[in-house]
């Protein structure tokens, strides 16, 4: 395997990733759309409700990851699993991300 074509392989792995990103964020936040109080400037309290739907995102984010992670380690082989972990970590860094971006 020559450089050029391990470059174009990890643009492609990176490719993947985006798009799983923006299909999850953009499914999520269209599933999540009745949840919480987009108005933050009330007089009464929107902790809770939006407190709910950050929970919510939470758990259904990291299903979806987790769902994901063992689909792909189970279609690469056992010599490239250890790389698998760089994705997760910047996942998990993205989806801090996203909660910002959701309210």
């Amino acid at each position: 395997m020559d450089k050029n074509s391990v470059k174009y392989s990890w643009l492609l792995w990176l490719f993947y990733f985006v798009v799983f990103e923006v299909v999850v964020f953009f499914g999520l936040q269209w599933l999540l759309s009745d949840m919480g109080l987009s108005n933050q400037y009330q007089a009464e309290n929107t902790i809770v409700p939006n407190w709910v739907k950050a929970v919510t995102f939470i758990l259904l984010y990291l299903l979806c990851l987790l769902f994901v992670v063992m689909l792909i380690s189970n279609m690469v082989p056992a010599k490239h699993r250890r790389h698998l972990m760089r994705w997760v970590y910047l996942a998990l860094l993205g989806m801090a991300v996203m909660l910002f971006l959701i309210f």
